[in-house]
């Protein structure tokens, strides 16, 4: 059984730390989770949103995004997530995933 944060953890802090506690805004949320990681581990392509950059992006409804997974039910998926786009193709649509996984290893740059 999984850590329930395997699959609620960047929900749980757009959520409850950044909505609901007020620890730091949106923008400061968004970026420890995208561009921050990214430029650690040399990936120069990743984590911002730019021509010839990486198209990876996910929609989320800021006002309503949460986790709901708990450790008696670990495997939920979190809410407010609408799309999710990774390489260009859409894997989550109207918050359902579909069948593409067009991701890959990624190595630093």
């Amino acid at each position: 059984r999984p850590h329930p944060r395997s699959y609620g953890t960047f929900p749980r802090v757009l959520g409850y730390y950044c909505r609901e506690r007020k620890l730091f805004d949106l923008p400061t949320a968004v970026r420890k989770m995208t561009a921050l990681p990214a430029e650690r581990a040399g990936l120069r392509d990743r984590g911002r949103i730019a021509a010839g950059l990486a198209a990876d992006l996910v929609i989320f409804d800021s006002g309503r995004v949460a986790d709901t997974a708990t450790f008696d039910d670990p495997q939920r998926f979190p809410i407010g997530i609408e799309h999710v786009i990774v390489n260009g193709v859409a894997v989550v649509e109207k918050a359902n995933t579909t069948q593409a996984r067009p991701g890959r290893w990624l190595r630093r740059l």
